[in-house]
């Protein structure tokens, strides 16, 4: 397969709304893990827009969901609790970003639509030794973007976020 049909086709494999893995994208393709990554480079640089995520790559895509953003604050251990009731709420926590006072918003693909899919990033967060996001500022503040099918679902997580502590008002 030459490179260009290769990124036409990770391009098209990428809009299915599922996530792909560099490592399944490369078994797909017949290539290495790093053509892929290096694709993907490529491909970025031309102006595709590919969102990196804890379950994969992917193409944002229009989607017939709500979303509202939510400005949040807490300590290291309300980190699995806001994000278990924002998924047990019925939402999907696509992202997390800050104000960062050098380099302005900072933003981390997150992609979380359940109860396993936080506990493993948790997990993963602690096994990589990383920090949270929101532990760049002082303040700890932080917003999460969260797509839900209607928009009672998002003020049902608002208020529950508010109830336990966890929104910043």
């Amino acid at each position: 397969m030459k490179t260009e049909e290769r990124r036409r086709k990770i391009k098209e494999l990428l809009n299915s709304k599922v996530p792909q893995t560099g490592n399944n994208l490369a078994e797909i393709l017949g290539v290495s893990r790093q053509v892929i990554v290096q694709d993907i480079a490529v491909l970025r640089a031309a102006g595709v827009e590919i969102l990196a995520t804890p379950q994969g790559y992917l193409l944002p895509g229009s989607s017939d969901c709500f979303k509202r953003t939510f400005a949040c604050r807490h300590d290291l251990e309300g980190l699995e609790k806001e994000l278990i009731l924002m998924v047990d709420y019925g939402g999907k926590v696509i992202d997390v970003s800050i104000e960062h006072p050098m380099y302005g918003e900072l933003r981390g693909y997150l992609m979380l639509s359940s109860r396993y899919d936080v506990q493993k990033y948790v997990r993963d967060l602690q096994n990589s030794g990383a920090q949270p996001l929101y532990t760049l500022t002082d303040s700890g503040v932080h917003l999460h973007t969260v797509e839900a099918s209607s928009r009672q679902i998002l003020d049902n997580i608002e208020s529950a976020l508010a109830k336990e502590g966890f929104l910043l008002e």
